[in-house]
C-alpha cells in the first residue's frame, strides 16, 4: 500500500511553528493551489484549493525560518483524512458558504521562490530557487549565499 500527495502552490500566511511536549518542532503551512479554465459557456473560472500542511523536525524549523506568506513551495507527503467524515475537513465560512481543507503531513518541502520573489511577497531571506531541503539528514538548511546561482 502506498499513498503520496504532491502539490505546488503559495503560502496563504506566514508559517506557524510550535514544539510538542517532547520538544519536537512542528510547523503548519497553509498552501493554496490555483486552477484556471474556461467553462462550456465560455466563462473563465478560477478555483483555489487550500491545503493545511504539517512539517516536522528540522525541516519544520527551516520552513519557519525561510518561508513567508506568498512563498512558492512544492510539498510531497501523505494525505490525512478527517476522522469524522473520512474526507477533507469541512466547515462553514464567515459568508455562510461551505469550505473544505485537505490536510497533508509533509515528507519533503521544496522552496520554489527566488530570493526576490519572497521579499516582494513580504518575506525575508528565502532558500533559493528550486532547492530541496527536506530529504533528511543535514540537508535541512539552505546553502550559503555564495552557492546560490543569482
Amino acid at each position: 500500500m502506498y499513498q503520496k500527495m504532491v502539490i505546488a502552490g503559495n503560502l496563504g500566511r506566514d508559517p506557524e511553528m510550535r514544539y510538542t511536549p517532547s520538544g519536537q518542532a512542528v510547523t503548519n503551512l497553509n498552501v493554496a493551489t490555483n486552477r484556471q479554465y474556461t467553462s462550456n459557456s465560455g466563462e473563465k473560472v478560477k478555483e483555489t484549493t487550500w491545503f493545511r500542511v504539517s512539517v516536522w523536525g528540522k525541516q519544520a524549523e527551516s520552513c519557519n525560518q525561510y518561508l513567508r506568506k506568498g512563498s512558492k513551495v512544492l510539498v510531497e507527503g501523505r494525505m490525512n483524512q478527517d476522522p469524522a467524515t473520512g474526507g477533507p475537513r469541512v466547515w462553514t465560512g464567515n459568508d455562510g458558504s461551505p469550505r473544505a481543507s485537505f490536510e497533508i503531513t509533509a515528507q519533503t518541502v521544496r522552496f520554489l521562490s527566488s530570493r526576490g520573489e519572497d521579499q516582494t511577497a513580504g518575506g525575508g531571506q528565502s532558500s533559493g530557487s528550486g532547492s530541496d531541503y527536506g530529504q533528511g539528514g543535514d540537508n535541512m538548511m539552505p546553502p550559503p549565499d555564495d552557492d546560490i546561482p543569482f
